[in-house]
């Protein structure tokens, strides 16, 4: 690929800044020992100079590509004029950005957040509130249904319904009001909204974290209706989902399903600042009054006109088109390789992972490392499975020559010890 070569060992200077981490940082992740300091489109380079694709897009934060111009210029603009308020006072900003975004997604309300995991706390406490103030559940018995193997963040109340020791092992005692069932099950979905006190379902309509795990066609749109017919929210984490990923605007829209409440994040920003969103009509997101919720940072000046600028690049590129066309691609060429140590590729437009396999349980990330070398950036998820993720802004010449360099790495699995 040109302009990208090789990476070596950790020069002395990356060292240095891996050193500085390791004794001064807290150790809550685990990191590929690349050291970057500079991105453009689906481009990042290291303090060396030596370049690679980015096939993580900060886990689809960076849809848009990196320091996409015409986001940057809108955070630059808007950092010269204002930057924060609180939601003590008005701002001249906060209005345009919730008509523009309410439109575009075809909601009544807004209620603008910074993280995603807060995003998903907000959508909780409003599926709450609904349930007492609107569906008449009584006081505190108020269930939400949640599925296995979900990611939505690591807060205290988020991580009381995962499943995945990493996350909640002794972090408790956790809150309750949560109930799991398999997902892409909907026979559970259909028993466990029997509960009266059941007022919604939060779920992923792919779950990124769990290695892009993909339900079967029609899963939502069932989902969905059950939940219609048992008078509970379906509610959509779209944060990794949503904004084009997928090759629709919302992963749910390939199944033409409206959630009752919207979650986003990530790439809202295109990966400029923390920026969520959670969307929802009048029936559900007025009842939360003044004073029961918000957030400092939550639809500041800032924030608003770089979602505008993020949401406004993601239409008038096509990006959307590009990473359901593209998407194909990928998928097909991946699968293409033939190779034996592939055991699955799946994915929906440019979210997509394969399967590793291979008898060494570390295969995962010696491929990863293999990608690194050769010019790519990618991130093992439980243990066997890579998620291949490019900013949507990546073309097809750049989709082959990503598996040109898939195709040299999977070399290194017939060299480590099986």
């Amino acid at each position: 690929m040109p302009g990208t070569s090789l990476s070596p060992a950790l020069s002395d200077r990356s060292r240095l800044y891996l050193d500085l981490e390791e004794k001064y940082g807290a150790h809550n992740y685990h990191p590929l020992p690349v050291v970057l300091s500079r991105g453009e489109r689906i481009y990042l380079w290291d303090v060396d100079g030596h370049r690679y694709i980015d096939c993580l897009s900060g886990y689809s934060a960076v849809n848009q590509g990196h320091c996409h111009p015409k986001i940057i210029n809108a955070l630059v603009e808007q950092a010269q004029q204002l930057t924060l308020t609180s939601r003590a006072f008005h701002s001249n900003t906060l209005g345009e950005y919730a008509q523009y975004i309410t439109t575009l997604f075809g909601y009544d309300k807004v209620l603008p957040m910074n993280t995603g995991v807060e995003a998903v706390e907000t959508a909780i406490k409003l599926c709450r509130r609904w349930g007492y103030q609107v569906k008449g559940i009584p006081e505190n018995k108020a269930r939400i249904i949640v599925c296995a193997d979900n990611f939505h963040g690591r807060t205290s109340t988020v991580i009381s319904f995962s499943t995945d020791p990493d996350s909640n092992s002794r972090f408790g005692p956790y809150m309750p009001g949560f109930v799991i069932i398999p997902y892409n099950d909907t026979n559970a979905l259909r028993q466990a909204l029997q509960d009266p006190y059941v007022a919604g379902f939060l779920v992923e309509p792919i779950q990124g974290e769990a290695g892009v795990v993909v339900p079967e066609d029609g899963y939502l749109r069932k989902a969905w209706q059950l939940c219609r017919d048992a008078n509970a929210l379906f509610i959509a984490d779209e944060i990794q989902t949503g904004l084009g990923r997928t090759g629709r605007m919302l992963a749910c829209d390939h199944e033409e399903v409206r959630p009752d409440i919207l979650i986003l994040g990530k790439a809202l920003s295109g990966g400029v600042l923390p920026i969520s969103a959670v969307l929802a009509d009048d029936d559900i997101m007025l009842t939360i009054r003044p004073g029961e919720h918000g957030s400092t940072y939550g639809g500041n000046p800032l924030a608003c006109k770089v979602a505008i600028a993020a949401l406004t690049v993601l239409l008038e590129e096509n990006m959307t088109e590009n990473a359901q066309q593209l998407g194909e691609l990928f998928r097909a060429e991946l699968q293409n390789l033939d190779s034996p140590h592939i055991q699955l590729v799946r994915g929906k437009g440019l979210l997509n992972a394969i399967v590793i396999r291979h008898a060494n349980p570390g295969a995962a990330w010696e491929l990863c490392m293999a990608l690194k070398d050769n010019g790519m950036l990618a991130k093992p998820t439980h243990g066997d499975k890579i998620r291949l993720a490019p900013p949507l802004v990546i073309t097809r010449e750049e989709v082959l020559a990503c598996i040109g360099i898939v195709k040299d790495s999977l070399l290194t699995l017939d060299r480590i010890g099986q």
